[in-house]
């Protein structure tokens, strides 16, 4: 995993803008509508090539494929999994239903056409790994696409779920205990991972799981009973990663990529020294948003192991604000007085711009705009930090 030796290198959290007509596309397929497999094979194409495309133009370091041959940053592992059937009747974060005015007023965006991430298919049956197709054709699609570019990332990464996201919203009615649901799951990606790894791209595995159910589904419990889960998911990951250098793995968590409160989120300083028990060589996290902004300073208080690096979240990706280059530099400057090395630390966005299709917050035109201030703000850091 390449590290900001010479300049602050920029990268973000995976899912960017899908076009409007695949969008349609996808939730039509998540209602079980009919939908042309070939009509859907070429606008992922298209779309995928534009995001590389425009990814490279905004300055883009480490880049990926935006996840544009998925319907959502988890859901996807339904087509390539056994053991997946019905909906899931997922429980609401909790501050987004603890304030009635605040409900009232997102529940038009609620009614827009997307993909659900509360209403997923359950467990129903075995979990097993069956199809690798799609993930074939998704890592050669990227490939192809890559090598038909003059430009190139210095680094590429593609996305995953990670077990304890898809054992979470994915709610268990087949094994007997949620840990060995978890580990079922583990097993059954470990396929994936290590697939995506040996194609050359470094793994990120997104684990909102790891801070967001402390508000979700461990809402009404105690802290300890939480942090219990979250070893077991560590635990988890830790098993389907055995064979990848940690080097070749970024964790990404975040509280939940949506615009609310917050007020219920769980401190990064509970969870950190947990996270650092996985077999990771970076942690992606969220440091923009107006609740997590001061959570650099949990890692003077748990140094960031020896090896490990940090992609700092200095985009926030629910707002349509666009940061200023100096905001972002500032943001930097103290992500890597907390580190302790400016070499250590990576230019990324909290979360996800499409985190499911027809559910970004932030239009597209602004996404674009948002890493180039990314951009700007990395190359202002750099200045101040390693020239």
């Amino acid at each position: 995993m390449q590290r900001s030796e010479r300049y602050i290198l920029t990268t973000h959290a995976g899912s960017l803008p899908r076009p409007p007509g695949l969008v349609d596309m996808y939730v039509r397929l998540s209602r079980r509508e009919p939908v042309d497999a070939a009509a859907l094979a070429a606008a992922v194409e298209e779309s995928t090539q534009q995001v590389v495309r425009r990814q490279l133009e905004a300055g883009v370091d480490v880049g990926n494929d935006g996840e544009q041959a998925r319907e959502s940053f988890f859901t996807y592992v339904q087509h390539r999994m056994s053991g997946f059937g019905g909906a899931s009747d997922r429980q609401v974060m909790r501050d987004i239903v603890h304030y009635r005015s605040f409900l009232e007023l997102k529940l038009p965006e609620f009614a827009r056409p997307m993909v659900s991430l509360t209403t997923a298919p359950k467990a129903i049956g075995e979990v097993r790994y069956v199809d690798r197709v799609p993930l074939e054709q998704e890592c050669a699609q990227y490939l192809r696409i890559l090598a038909a570019e003059p430009r190139r990332f210095t680094e590429s990464f593609m996305t995953a779920a990670s077990p304890g996201i898809v054992a979470a919203a994915m709610l268990n009615e087949h094994y007997p205990r949620y840990a060995d649901y978890v580990v079922a799951v583990a097993d059954a990606l470990r396929t994936e991972y290590e697939y995506i790894v040996s194609q050359g791209f470094v793994l990120q595995l997104d684990c909102p799981d790891l801070a967001m159910e402390r508000h979700t589904s461990f809402a009404d419990r105690p802290l300890e009973d939480f942090l219990a889960f979250v070893d077991v998911n560590v635990e988890a990951i830790n098993r389907a990663l055995a064979a990848i250098p940690p080097e070749r793995v970024r964790l990404h968590v975040c509280w939940g990529n949506y615009e609310a409160p917050h007020v219920f989120d769980v401190p990064l300083e509970d969870i950190l020294p947990r996270l650092y028990r996985a077999r990771v060589g970076a942690l992606v996290l969220s440091m923009a948003n107006p609740r997590h902004a001061h959570e650099h300073r949990a890692f003077a208080r748990h140094p960031l192991p020896a090896g490990m690096l940090l992609v700092a979240g200095v985009i926030d990706t629910t707002t349509n604000y666009v940061e200023h280059p100096e905001v972002v530099a500032d943001r930097l400057e103290r992500a890597a007085e907390a580190v302790g090395d400016p070499r250590r630390v990576l230019a990324g966005t909290d979360c996800g711009f499409a985190t499911a299709a027809g559910l970004g917050e932030v239009a597209e035109e602004v996404v674009w705009e948002k890493l180039r201030a990314l951009r700007a703000g990395a190359d202002l850091a750099t200045r101040r930090l390693l020239r």
